[in-house]
């Protein structure tokens, strides 16, 4: 057991979630009826693609599932996504793809 007591949890959970509001709110509300920069603006397309591959690279390159071993299984998954989603430029069909690939490569390969 944790030597924790309820109000030392409590706090911290209100603590972070005030930090987390701050945060969101010192963006959204010092600049939410001005318009961004062309350049800021240029940069925030971006976002999703470059956080997207590092939250999944290490599930499928190291996935706790196999204990950190590399799969095929979920290499096959991951590159039939890729293959799905350049070929129809379709997100839904890519996700759907990989997840077929990975059931796929699960019964396969045991």
């Amino acid at each position: 057991m944790t030597s924790y007591t309820p109000t030392d949890i409590w706090t911290v959970i209100v603590l972070l979630g005030l930090g987390t509001f701050g945060l969101r709110f010192s963006f959204l509300g010092a600049l939410g009826r001005r318009p961004l920069p062309d350049w800021a603006l240029r940069h925030l397309r971006y976002t999703a693609v470059a956080i997207m591959p590092g939250l999944v690279a290490p599930l499928v390159l190291w996935p706790a599932a196999t204990g950190g071993q590399t799969d095929p299984a979920r290499l096959l998954a991951a590159l039939a996504a890729i293959v799905c989603g350049m070929a129809t430029r379709n997100t839904l069909v890519a996700i759907l793809g990989g997840l077929a690939a990975l059931y796929l490569g699960l019964f396969s390969f045991g």
